[in-house]
């Protein structure tokens, strides 16, 4: 009777490891395990990708399920299949003593970038859809988060590769982190001795009717603030809070508010700065300051801003208001992001 052809080639060795011997066969099993399971790894991959897609919850919790069962699955598969080669795992303790010099003499990136990668899964301080800024001033919406680096795509259409040891190691601004909006600065100037009620009332009205602005609430609402004096301009800022979905493109939403300001000043027939000289007169005939004025029967100018300035009304001030309030971080916060 003939021998079985598996049965012959289960019993050619090809190689002996320790008290271990691989086979023909159990070469040709292993491997098939192996492929098999970066098959099933491939396709569970796949899988939650497409359910991240429909979820209308939390992907980044489904990002890290995805991540764990992928590696778990190809862990499991190269386990089994050097088991059904015949291979001794504990017969690898060289070849893990080798590997060890060949991390310490280059592979030290690797290791701290794929070890970053499971720290992002796991910690989420960096998830799949946040929208972050990175130390070189890059910024982006988290696309993928994979084993050695993470993929960022930018507003303009454009990926960016970053080691993931950068997201862990240096300083990175998550403006999405608990899914909330953040306030934003956005600085103009006016002519001086303009009206500054009429500014911020304007300004005000332009920021709170655009759509990407959120509604004021007791902690979070629109402001204009004066803030300096410039040779010839008042320094004021827009502090506004916009959409969730407007923090994400914090250029474009610069420029609209910046657009906004414009048209609010225009229409309100505010003036805008333009360089401006004063001649001060120190002496005529022999007489000086508000004397020499007084000669050219010209009233001082402080004498008219005082007067003017006790027939307005004291202007409303939101800086000191809000700082009037109650100390803002032990105002209530939103539910973190689950």
């Amino acid at each position: 009777m003939a021998d079985n052809p598996l049965r012959t080639l289960d019993s050619f060795e090809l190689i002996k490891l320790g008290k271990a011997s691989v086979t023909v066969g159990g070469l040709a099993a292993g491997v098939l395990i192996v492929v098999s399971a970066l098959v099933a790894a491939r396709l569970t991959s796949a899988g939650f990708r497409r359910l991240r897609e429909r979820a209308s919850g939390d992907a980044a919790s489904l990002y890290a399920v995805e991540k764990v069962a992928t590696y778990g699955l190809i862990i499991i598969g190269v386990v089994v299949g050097l088991s059904t080669m015949g291979v001794d795992l504990t017969s690898l303790t060289v070849f893990a003593g080798a590997l060890g010099v060949g991390v310490g003499l280059g592979l030290q990136g690797v290791i701290k970038d794929f070890a970053s990668g499971v720290s992002l899964v796991f910690e989420r301080l960096v998830a799949v859809g946040d929208f972050v800024e990175l130390p070189n001033g890059g910024r982006g919406v988290v696309h993928e988060i994979g084993p050695r680096a993470t993929r960022i795509r930018t507003n303009d259409s454009t990926d960016i590769i970053v080691p993931n040891s950068v997201l862990v190691n240096d300083q990175v601004i998550n403006w999405t982190l608990r899914g909330t909006n953040r306030r934003i600065r956005v600085p103009f100037n006016t002519a001086l001795g303009v009206d500054k009620d009429k500014v911020r009332d304007a300004v005000l009205k332009a920021a709170k009717s655009a759509p990407f602005t959120s509604p004021d609430d007791p902690t979070r609402r629109a402001q204009v603030w004066l803030v300096g004096f410039g040779e010839s301009a008042l320094k004021f800022e827009l502090i506004v809070w916009p959409t969730i979905e407007a923090v994400r493109r914090p250029a474009a939403i610069h420029a609209a508010y910046t657009w906004l300001i414009d048209d609010a000043l225009r229409g309100a027939g505010i003036e805008i700065p333009y360089p401006q000289r004063d001649i001060r007169l120190r002496g005529l005939f022999g007489e000086e300051g508000d004397d020499a004025l007084t000669s050219l029967r010209l009233e001082p100018a402080a004498r008219r801003r005082g007067r003017a300035k006790a027939a307005r009304h004291a202007s409303s001030n939101d800086a000191a208001a809000d700082l009037e309030r109650e100390d803002p971080e032990e105002a209530p916060k939103p539910p973190p992001k689950v």
